[in-house]
């Protein structure tokens, strides 16, 4: 299939997962608004949400994917999946021994990871067991994370595409449930933490029978560090590090504002909003441009993989500048118009809109790094942008602690300095990437493409003029529509029709290109069930 229709396909069943994720997280927001609960939950979840977008969304399955490709085109599908086999039961062995080590120690770990709360002892048993009942849940991950490369190798996107829906599925549950049973808020933390584990196993179990449904057997054995092992985990894992700088940086911030109470629950609500674009953008191209750029460098058809790299950073602007322009613009907007009910106010709002704003702009830059690092995945290259990823972390910790530190002492939110400092070093982390793929003359923008990404930054800022008036007047907008939610769905509705106007009539996107987007390349062949 076509880049451009097979990321439609990701990003069309990531968004179901993502809408379904936003209704789950305003039901959190009014069952626990930004007190010590929601601290305590986002805490639990901090490192299973970690592994989550390192393996689940990406990052690992693009590392893998170069190394099962390459032995499925030299040696042929049984010995793919031998390797698969291989490779999966000793990682599930590693990690499961991770977690269990984890799950012990977490006691003591706790009041490190959620100091503010340190002298809470009510506050702290729940942080620990909710933590150590959502641990399993990274195990799942690591056996979804295989399967997905598999089944992305074998040109089927849509079900690891889509398996992601059931994490937000299990955890909305118990959420309305406790509306209807009476419940403590330390009960229902446990209930949408068991549901995060269940959700994992539902997830791993589906993607099994799918890679089942393709022909292709992985089964689990004795761990063993084979040498087919060894160079799988040889690039896996430093890519896995690459790929997911920016989950790790989302970590060592939390980490930094767990001596703030309520700033967990501040950078957990602004999270999952900047999240959205690389989530729907970023990780849908990311594992589109792998199997094609593999492709490309085997074949040395060097011009087919700079082109690829053209349309494929083209595409990701164009779907994520206006959602960063919006994100900038009217912060407020959204989040009083679609959180703020129950526990969570219309202060928390402000405070998460001015955290949120400071994100946005590091937005592109998210998105761009899951675009520029295939193309060194795809020549199994994995340990240049892994050094560039712990760049970018370390300077998260050292600017991102002297910024919240030193604003916090100032009487201003340190959590702004932790959101300046991740934006700040995820674009030295892609100027990193880019700057070494032109050295090295793997891409070099060529003139159509910066002609056309003029156009879309052109087209985002008709449409930030428009949101900037509709910002000003949220308040007259929301009486003459008669509720806020319906505003805002208004405003983001009316802002994408201009956006998208401006799109065709600038010509960054042809209308024949759009339609293409539903086309399948010649010679592709018919997906049997799964897409």
């Amino acid at each position: 299939m076509s880049l451009a229709r097979n990321t439609l396909v990701q990003a069309t069943l990531t968004l179901g997962s993502r809408v379904l994720g936003f209704a789950r997280d305003m039901a959190l927001a009014a069952r626990f608004g930004q007190g010590p609960m929601m601290d305590a939950f986002t805490t639990a979840l901090m490192l299973p949400n970690m592994f989550r977008r390192l393996f689940a969304e990406g990052a690992f399955a693009q590392a893998f994917v170069p190394v099962y490709g390459g032995v499925r085109a030299r040696e042929g599908d049984e010995a793919a999946a031998v390797t698969a086999s291989e490779a999966m039961s000793f990682m599930l062995a590693v990690v499961a021994g991770f977690c269990i080590v984890l799950q012990v120690l977490m006691p003591w770990i706790m009041p490190w990871l959620l100091s503010a709360y340190r002298d809470q002892a009510e506050i702290m048993t729940v942080a620990v067991t909710a933590t150590q009942i959502a641990m399993p849940y990274l195990a799942c991950m690591t056996v979804a994370s295989l399967l997905s490369g598999v089944l992305n190798t074998g040109g089927r996107f849509a079900l690891s595409a889509g398996v992601p829906v059931f994490l937000n599925l299990c955890t909305l549950a118990p959420l309305l449930a406790a509306w209807v049973i009476p419940a403590s808020q330390p009960q229902v933390l446990l209930w949408v933490t068991a549901a995060v584990t269940l959700s994992g196993l539902i997830q791993a179990g589906l993607l099994w029978w799918g890679v089942q449904r393709l022909g292709i057997t992985i089964r689990l054995s004795w761990p063993r560090l084979t040498p087919n092992v060894k160079r799988a985990l040889a690039l896996a894992v430093p890519g896995a590090m690459a790929g997911g700088a920016m989950q790790v940086n989302s970590v060592v911030s939390q980490m930094l504002a767990g001596s703030d109470e309520g700033a967990r629950s501040v950078l957990y609500n602004a999270d999952r909003l900047y999240q959205l674009p690389l989530g729907l953008i970023g990780v849908a191209i990311g594992l589109a441009l792998v199997p094609r750029l593999t492709r490309a460098f085997v074949t040395k058809d060097h011009e087919g993989g700079r082109k690829t790299l053209d349309d494929g950073i083209t595409l990701a602007m164009a779907f994520t500048l206006p959602a960063a322009v919006a994100l900038f613009v009217i912060p407020f907007f959204v989040i009083d118009a679609t959180v703020t009910r129950g526990a969570f106010t219309s202060e928390d709002a402000a405070r998460t809109a001015d955290v949120l704003r400071q994100f946005a702009w590091g937005v592109p830059a998210f998105v761009l790094a899951k675009v520029l690092t295939p193309p060194f995945f795809a020549r199994e290259d994995t340990r240049r942008p892994m050094i560039y990823a712990i760049a970018a972390v370390i300077f998260t910790i050292v600017v991102g602690a002297g910024l919240f530190f030193g604003l916090s002492r100032m009487g201003v939110d340190g959590v702004l300095g932790l959101a300046v400092a991740t934006s700040l070093s995820a674009w030295i982390n892609v100027a990193l990437l880019g700057g070494t793929l032109m050295r090295e003359n793997v891409w070099r923008p060529s003139p159509a493409f910066l002609s056309r990404l003029l156009r879309v930054l052109a087209a985002s800022a008709v449409m930030a003029g428009l949101l900037v008036l509709a910002g000003m007047g949220y308040e007259t907008l929301s009486r003459v529509l008669l509720a806020k939610e319906i505003a805002v769905l208004v405003v983001c509705g009316a802002g994408a029709l201009v956006y998208g106007a401006c799109i065709v009539l600038f010509r960054a996107v042809s209308v024949a290109e759009l339609k293409a987007t539903l086309k399948r390349e010649p010679g592709a062949v018919a997906p049997t069930g799964l897409d």
